[in-house]
């Protein structure tokens, strides 16, 4: 238990700065759509271009996070070393990026469908390059478990962020979807200047032997994170050269405005993540690992089905953080937060290969899930539209998770508590067709009521079976059995 509150502690620190950071980062959502209406394209711009840089992103950091985490906490290593040479090999690769980009700038914006705005890719790059190279100091503060610091930045990240788009989108009332790239660079780097004590840890030396035991560990990793972030972003990728509509990116602007909506469930698993990688790493000897792992799956999967539920359940109100002439996209919203769910479970079953050294297996399951997402996009947005990439999404996740999860059976057999689970599961289908028909048959005062009166069933069912609230300080008195 006490491993548990632990993981519980860095977890709440870390969503302070991913799910309270990108909460307050919502703001941007309405200020875009108010500022540029879906008919203008411009958010579509946007939606377009972060994807690029997110995969970009992926490419660059080549699996460095992941391997840092697992060299530095073997035994016989020294952690200064891995990550000095693991700063030294992104930012190298970083650097090499920008010069290629800029020497190729007209040729790269014009393949992009940029070509009148060369200077949009040019500050994409840059920020990406920077951002690549910040992620490393990152991961070494999580290593340190120095959260709070890490949450500090990651909130001055957002705040200036959010502070520069309200003076152009809001006071100067600008509508070029441009600025909101150049704000985006002048914020990476200003961030990356208060990570300077941690860049001089690149005066460690840079140790050619641990780089290539470090590849050797993190090549099937860069291809997991490939498929991994594709799986994310390649409908919006892909968008723009297989749908023909002219009114393409109006459309990929109301698909990319409502999928914020159901990002709270990427939040969610962002936090879990920050604190569960570390934890598990550095626990890799202790007996009960495995205890640990399904305990967590099964707390993971209990708070995300939760989320699902309070944000289908009060769409008619969280729908108000988008501009109306988007909400016609708002019916991917529990497809996508579905899809969500299973690649944090996906997450959660991956560590039995990467605690095994065996990451291949990862970049299988994640290039079957991305091949599915893949397919699905080109065949059928071309006649479906916006909404098959959120099926897409679904079907290939779904792919990845049932794969890792049978193979992790046979190599390294983790006893989840998968009836527990499948009752969660089960209230959670049944609550959701009951708001979808109540949605549509009700009056709105009438649906919410009934969404409330069923979330409470399940936060009664969390309590009762699975909360124990006989450990909470104080009150936790009231509830210990007699």
């Amino acid at each position: 238990m006490a491993n548990m509150k632990t993981l519980a502690k860095d977890t709440a620190i870390y969503g302070l700065s991913s799910i309270v950071g990108r909460f307050l980062n919502y703001l941007l959502v309405p200020l875009y759509t108010q500022s540029m209406s879906a008919a203008s394209g411009g958010y579509g711009v946007i939606t377009n271009m972060y994807a690029l840089t997110a995969l970009t992103l992926v490419l660059l950091t080549f699996g460095m996070e992941t391997t840092f985490f697992r060299f530095a906490n073997k035994e016989g290593e020294d952690p200064k070393k891995v990550f000095s040479t693991a700063l030294i090999s992104v930012s190298s690769a970083s650097l090499l990026f920008v010069v290629l980009v800029l020497l190729f700038i007209s040729p790269v914006s014009e393949f992009l469908g940029y070509a009148d705005n060369p200077t949009y890719v040019s500050a994409m790059a840059l920020t990406v390059a920077i951002d690549a190279v910040r992620a490393i100091p990152f991961v070494y503060l999580r290593q340190q478990k120095k959260a709070l610091k890490f949450a500090a930045l990651q909130l001055l990240n957002i705040a200036i962020n959010i502070a520069l788009n309200l003076i152009y989108y809001l006071l100067l009332g600008g509508e070029d979807p441009g600025y909101a790239f150049y704000i985006n660079l002048a914020t990476s780097a200003i961030v990356t200047l208060c990570l300077y004590r941690e860049l001089m840890g690149i005066r460690a030396g840079f140790d050619r032997q641990l780089m290539r035991r470090m590849l050797n560990y993190s090549w099937p990793i860069v291809l997991l994170g490939i498929a991994g972030i594709l799986n994310q972003v390649a409908d919006k990728i892909l968008f723009p050269f297989i749908y023909d509509g002219k009114d393409m990116q109006m459309q990929l602007g109301i698909y990319g405005a409502t999928v914020k909506i159901a990002m709270i469930m990427a939040m969610i698993t962002q936090a879990f993540r920050y604190a569960y990688e570390p934890f598990v790493f550095g626990k890799t000897r202790d007996k009960d690992n495995d205890y640990m792992q399904a305990t967590a799956m099964k707390y993971y999967v209990i708070f995300t089905l939760l989320a699902f539920l309070c944000v289908v359940g009060y769409i008619d109100i969280i729908k108000y953080v988008i501009a109306p002439d988007y909400w016609v996209g708002l019916r991917v919203v529990p497809i996508v937060m579905a899809a969500e769910i299973m690649m944090g479970v996906y997450f959660n079953l991956s560590f039995w290969y990467k605690l095994e050294d065996k990451t291949f297996w990862g970049a299988i399951f994640s290039a079957v899930g991305c091949a599915i997402l893949i397919g699905i996009n080109v065949i059928f947005v071309p006649r479906f539209g916006y909404i098959a990439c959120a099926w897409a999404g679904f079907f290939g996740y779904f792919a990845a998770m049932m794969l890792s999860y049978i193979v992790g059976r046979i190599y390294h057999p983790i006893i989840y508590p998968r009836r527990s689970i499948s009752v969660y599961i089960i209230l959670t289908i049944l609550s959701y067709a009951a708001m979808h028909y109540g949605r549509q048959l009700l009056p709105q005062w009438a649906s919410l009521t009934i969404n409330t009166a069923l979330i409470m069933v399940f936060i009664t069912h969390v309590l009762l079976y699975d909360f124990p609230l006989s450990g909470l300080p104080v009150i936790g008195k009231y509830f210990k059995k007699k």
